[in-house]
């Protein structure tokens, strides 16, 4: 008898610890799914936020430099490009968090360039404390770009007939439906012009360069990574290991750094997203004008 109540006992303690087991199996997996960026570690690291592909949203890499910032242990933060740019204002909108980043919260953003990292991707770079390239990274390419067709003798050979009803006599400017105007062409130059000097003077002052430097190198022309270096709008050549240890030298992290990255959850439509704007950067998936900052080839 006492032998039998003997093996309940055990059996018992035995369901309790693979239940409990169980719990906490079941709780750090609703962690991760809900918290996914969670971390009990205490030890200092360096962060990295990946910005890859066209840029066509801001707010995922925005919320991720904003915990990082915000992470009493993460001490430094490397942003890895590798995007040949993309829209204007999401790009500009990374720009400023990553100086927020700098001057609210006094930490370091070193930038490591992947393969390309051009016209949005630079812009968003010289936002950063120190910018590393590969040599052979492309890079560069300062520069607006605004896009659109005209298609007019088409829906004449097959007999449609494009109709606009208006409330102005700019609000059709960039119609597909019919020529430009000499008078229109004017004012959308006038607006990429004003965007294109807003370009020039984020990287004046980023690489603390004169504007008219800038200005002669900002016709949308590429450079390597070396040649970059040449010309200050990079300052070092490296690889993305390069960049962790520069991060945690400037960050004061002793030893082998640790690294930490968001996880973010699986997107499909963002990754649809941004592979077919990287093979078709001249389609857009809406009609109108648009300015971006892409290397457009």
């Amino acid at each position: 008898m006492a032998l039998e109540t003997d093996k309940l006992g055990k059996r018992g303690l035995f369901r309790k610890v693979f239940w409990a087991f169980g719990l906490g199996l079941g709780i750090l997996f609703l962690l991760n799914l809900f918290f996914p960026s969670l971390d009990f570690s205490m030890e200092d690291r360096v962060g990295v936020i990946r910005i890859e592909g066209v840029i066509v949203d801001a707010q995922a890499t925005i919320s991720e430099l904003k915990r990082f910032a915000e992470n009493p242990y993460v001490k430094a933060i490397v942003l890895r490009i590798d995007s040949p740019g993309g829209g204007v204002v999401p790009s500009q909108e990374i720009h400023d968090a990553v100086q927020r980043v700098r001057s609210k919260h006094n930490k370091a953003v070193i930038t490591s360039m992947g393969t390309v990292a051009a016209s949005g991707g630079y812009y968003i770079a010289v936002a950063t404390d120190r910018i590393m390239a590969n040599s052979g990274t492309l890079t560069g390419s300062i520069g607006v770009i605004m896009e659109m067709a005209n298609v007019e003798e088409l829906l004449k050979k097959i007999g449609v007939e494009g109709i606009v009803i208006k409330s102005g006599r700019y609000k059709d400017v960039g119609s597909p439906l019919r020529k430009m105007s000499d008078e229109e062409r004017a004012l959308l130059q006038s607006v990429m012009d004003d965007v294109h000097q807003q370009f020039i003077e984020a990287v004046a002052e980023g690489r603390g360069l004169d504007l008219a430097v800038v200005q002669a190198l900002a016709d949308g022309r590429i450079f390597t990574g070396r040649q970059a270096k040449a010309a200050k709008l990079v300052d070092e050549l490296g690889d993305l290991d390069d960049a962790i240890q520069l991060a945690a030298d400037v960050a004061g992290i002793e030893g082998e750094p640790k690294v930490i990255e968001p996880r973010r959850r699986f997107s499909i439509r963002e990754l649809i997203e941004s592979r077919l704007l990287v093979l078709f950067p001249k389609l857009d998936f809406y009609s109108g004008v648009g300015l971006k900052y892409l290397m457009a080839f």
